[in-house]
C-alpha cells in the first residue's frame, strides 16, 4: 500500500519525506480543503515542492478540492497549469470543472473524497478522469472490498489505462458531515467548509435551552458533534485483505511532530505486514506513539460496520505530550556533530527530551544527555543563554528546539 503524508508546510514535508511516506499531498492558495487551517503554499513554491519530492522519490499531489464557482476558473486554470508545468504527480479534485480542465490539458487527477463516491457505478464514471478514487468515509471495509473486487471484475481503467486504485482515509479528524459536506460555520459565520474555510463549530461545547421553560442544560460529558479520531493502525491486516492501494493520513493542518509520529508508526506498520511481524506488541506501541501527538481520541471510523457514537469528551488534544518551545538554533558544527542554540523562551535542563523542527530539517528528536554553557558542562541552560549540545544530525539556525513534557 502507498503511505500518503499531509503536507501544510516545508516542516512537515521535511518530516513526511524523513519519516518514509511513498506520497504527500498538500494545498496551494485558497482553493483547497484546508484553506484557512493550514499555512499553505504558493504557486512559486510548485517547483521547489517537485524538486524535492523527485529527490526523495515520492508522489506529490496537489488538493485543488473545493468547489469552484464561475470567479474561481481562472485561479483553478494557472493552478492546474502550474502544477503540470512543474511535474506534480496529481491533482485531487471534487469539482468537475477542475476534472474536465486537467482531463484537457493532460493532468492526472485523483478523485477526492469530497466526492462523496460510495458504489461501483460512480467509480465507473469517474474512471473516465482519474486512476486514483477516494472512497466515501460513510463505507465499511465489507463495502470497500466489493468495490474494489468489481473494479477488478470489470477491469475497469483510469486514463493511463491501469485499473482504478482505491484510496482511503487511515488516520486522522474525522467530520461529523457525509464525507466532509458540512455548512454548520457557513450558516452561522458564512465560512464555508466547503470552500476550505470552516472554523470547527462542531468542535465546541454547547447548552440546550428549552423553549417552554427556559430551562438550560449544558451538555458536559459528550462533544455531541465532534467525532474521536480515526485510527486503523489496529487493523491493517483488514484493509489490505480489502484491497486498498493507498492509505491517506489526515492532518494538512498539523504540525511537523504529527507528521513525523504518524508517518513512521503507519510505515512501520505497512511494512510489518509485508514482512510477516505485524503482532499485538507492535500494535500496542505504535496506538502509544500516536496517542502522544494531537488527537481527541481514537476510533475505527465505519470501517467495522459500528454505528456512530464515538464522540470526543474534552475540547482539543488528548496528546499524552506537549512541546514547550525553548529557542532557536545559531549554528551547526558538522566535524564534531555539535549544534548551538539560545533558550530564548524557557530553560532547557540536562536529560530534557529534545523536538527540533525546521523548514529544512523536517523534525529531529533526542535527549539532552549533554548541554554546555560557555563550553562547561551544566545541569540546567538558563533562559536568555547561548548553549551547545550533541546532536544525531545536523541542524540549521532559526531552527526551533522545543522540550517534551508529559501532557
Amino acid at each position: 500500500m502507498e503511505l500518503m503524508a499531509p503536507v501544510g508546510s516545508w516542516e512537515s514535508l521535511a518530516a513526511a519525506i524523513k519519516a518514509g511516506c511513498d506520497s504527500v499531498y498538500f494545498g496551494i492558495e485558497q482553493l483547497n480543503m484546508r484553506a484557512r487551517s493550514s499555512i499553505n503554499f504558493s504557486i512559486d513554491d510548485l517547483a521547489e515542492i517537485s524538486r524535492r519530492c523527485q529527490q526523495a522519490g515520492i508522489k506529490s499531489y496537489l488538493t485543488l478540492n473545493t468547489i469552484i464557482y464561475d470567479h474561481d476558473l481562472r485561479l483553478m486554470r494557472q493552478i492546474v497549469e502550474a502544477a503540470k508545468a512543474n511535474d506534480i504527480s496529481a491533482v485531487i479534485a471534487s469539482d468537475h470543472a477542475v476534472m474536465n480542465y486537467c482531463r484537457r490539458v493532460g493532468m492526472p487527477v485523483h478523485i477526492s473524497t469530497q466526492a462523496n463516491v460510495t458504489n461501483i457505478e460512480t467509480v465507473e464514471f469517474y474512471s473516465a478522469f482519474a486512476d486514483v478514487i477516494v472512497l466515501s468515509r460513510e463505507l465499511s471495509l465489507r463495502q470497500v472490498a466489493d468495490i474494489v473486487r468489481a473494479i477488478e471484475r470489470r477491469q475497469i481503467t483510469g486514463p493511463s489505462g491501469e485499473l482504478v486504485r482505491i484510496e482511503i482515509f487511515a488516520h486522522g479528524a474525522l467530520c461529523m458531515a457525509v464525507s466532509g459536506k458540512c455548512y454548520l460555520s457557513l450558516h452561522s459565520h458564512n465560512a464555508s467548509a466547503n470552500r476550505g474555510a470552516c472554523i470547527q463549530n462542531c468542535r465546541k461545547s454547547y447548552i440546550v435551552i428549552s423553549k417552554d421553560d427556559g430551562h438550560e442544560l449544558e451538555i458536559d460529558n459528550e462533544y455531541i458533534m465532534s467525532a474521536k479520531d480515526l485510527c486503523t493502525i489496529n487493523f491493517l491486516d483488514k484493509i489490505a485483505e480489502a484491497g486498498v492501494s493507498v492509505l491517506k493520513i489526515e492532518g494538512r493542518g498539523r504540525s511537523a511532530d504529527y507528521v513525523d509520529v504518524t508517518v513512521r508508526c503507519y510505515r512501520e506498520a505497512i511494512d510489518a505486514l509485508r514482512d510477516g511481524i505485524y503482532t499485538p506488541e507492535k500494535i500496542d506501541d505504535w496506538m502509544r506513539r500516536l496517542s502522544t501527538v494531537y488527537n481527541r481520541g481514537f476510533w475505527d471510523g465505519y470501517y467495522l460496520g459500528r454505528k456512530m457514537g464515538e464522540w470526543s469528551d474534552t475540547h482539543g488534544s488528548k496528546a499524552t505530550e506537549r512541546k514547550i518551545f525553548v529557542g532557536r538554533g545559531v549554528k551547526y558544527y558538522n566535524k564534531i556533530g555539535v549544534g548551538v542554540f539560545k533558550a530564548e523562551a524557557h530553560p532547557l535542563r540536562k536529560g530534557d527530551r529534545v523536538l527540533i523542527m525546521g523548514p529544512t530539517t523536517g523534525v529531529v528528536r533526542t535527549v539532552a544527555e549533554e548541554v554546555r554553557v560557555d563550553d562547561q558542562q551544566v545541569e540546567t541552560v538558563p533562559q536568555g543563554a547561548l548553549f551547545s549540545m550533541p546532536l544525531p544530525e545536523p541542524i540549521r539556525p532559526s531552527d526551533k528546539i522545543y522540550k517534551i513534557v508529559e501532557a
